[in-house]
């Protein structure tokens, strides 16, 4: 059985009965077909692998998604590119930048592939990247059939979207289109950033590369999956209520936004807002490393898995730990937290088992 350790960048030692790649549709296809006609028909699709966990050995075959290509246009008003799924996340924000293509800069330095993208809405200092996707292409994987999502289709949350919900494990996405409007304002309010003087999408990327390099472990150097657990989103009254224990609660005020559901019949799914709490209720977003670190676990060490000295929401594999350590680790974190805030926290990381997906 082929190793999945370097197909991960936590590195646990895990094994697969197959390891495959495609670099287009006709080949995903003709792979996930084949796999799927077989008796042993479990799949992962994998993309960059910064952020899937194999904590045992999987039973079934690993798609990687090496689909690749950029294009751009551009208008007035904007530039367009259409991004294949494959594409190192940095090493597209980094030409976007040689380019002057700009609005990508706060995300620097994030692992990962473009595809996964969309699926995490990944966001890093003020910045979320739904605010630049356009559409997102997909392959239905029942069907075969080519899908076009538009933004709204695609359900952002906070960390989330539609598909972690009612498209989970039910597409392949292919290229993220991306629209990037020339005028423009930087998103500098975020922490170290609004210390720049005269900011340029130029200082902000590099100062996000730095702060990035300052407080997280290098994934080639020390095994992780960057920000393991979801900044806990609460109610003003549970925020309150830690408040009256704590003099200072690192915070951010949000409005939840919510999108009406949306039926999309070419889909053969009804896409549902997942988020139930009342359209534009304020909600208070608490950095999730700071429950960690009054919770005592900053630095903490179970066998081979640490809870990294400098940014607590970073879990790592100090090398030769086992799937049971980190879930035994992240489950104590779990509980901790909540017993002593009232909050429980959710993992960021995508977790696997033999049979596929679990959850703690």
């Amino acid at each position: 059985m082929p190793s999945l350790q370097s197909y991960s960048t936590f590195g646990l030692s895990a094994s697969c009965n197959s390891i495959e790649s495609f670099v287009d549709v006709p080949s995903f296809l003709s792979l996930y077909n084949s796999i799927k006609q077989s008796a042993d028909n479990a799949v992962y699709i994998l993309g960059g692998g910064s952020n899937s966990i194999f904590t045992k050995d999987f039973d079934g075959t690993v798609l990687v998604n090496e689909i690749k290509g950029i294009s751009h246009f551009d208008t007035e008003s904007h530039h367009y590119l259409r991004v294949g799924a494959g594409e190192n996340w940095h090493e597209f924000v980094t030409l976007c930048m040689e380019e002057k293509w700009y609005g990508f800069e706060n995300l620097a330095l994030i692992p990962g592939s473009v595809g996964a993208c969309p699926i995490q809405n990944i966001g890093a200092y003020g910045r979320e990247v739904n605010a630049l996707i356009d559409k997102v292409e997909c392959v239905l994987l029942e069907t075969g059939e080519q899908v076009l999502l538009n933004k709204e289709d695609c359900q952002f949350g906070y960390r989330d979207s539609v598909f972690k919900h009612a498209l989970a494990n039910k597409v392949l996405i292919t290229h993220v289109n991306f629209k990037l409007p020339k005028d423009y304002e930087l998103e500098t309010s975020y922490g170290e950033l609004a210390a720049l003087s005269e900011p340029t999408p130029e200082k902000v990327y590099s100062k996000v590369i730095e702060i990035r390099k300052s407080k997280l472990p290098d994934p080639n150097v020390l095994g992780n999956a960057g920000s393991f657990f979801k900044n806990p989103v609460v109610p003003t009254s549970v925020f309150h209520s830690i408040q009256k224990d704590y003099d200072v609660v690192p915070h951010f005020v949000i409005t939840n936004k919510v999108t009406p559901p949306t039926e999309t019949s070419d889909l053969g799914v009804t896409l549902k807002q997942q988020d139930n709490t009342k359209q534009n209720e304020e909600l208070i977003k608490i950095p999730a490393a700071w429950l960690i670190d009054q919770a005592g676990f900053k630095g903490k060490t179970l066998n081979k898995v640490r809870c990294h000295p400098t940014q607590p929401l970073v879990l790592t594999n100090l090398g030769g730990a086992t799937g049971e350590d980190l879930i035994t680790m992240a489950k104590n974190i779990i509980a901790s937290v909540h017993d002593k805030f009232g909050v429980t926290l959710e993992p960021e990381v995508r977790l696997l088992g033999s049979k596929g997906l679990i959850s703690l």
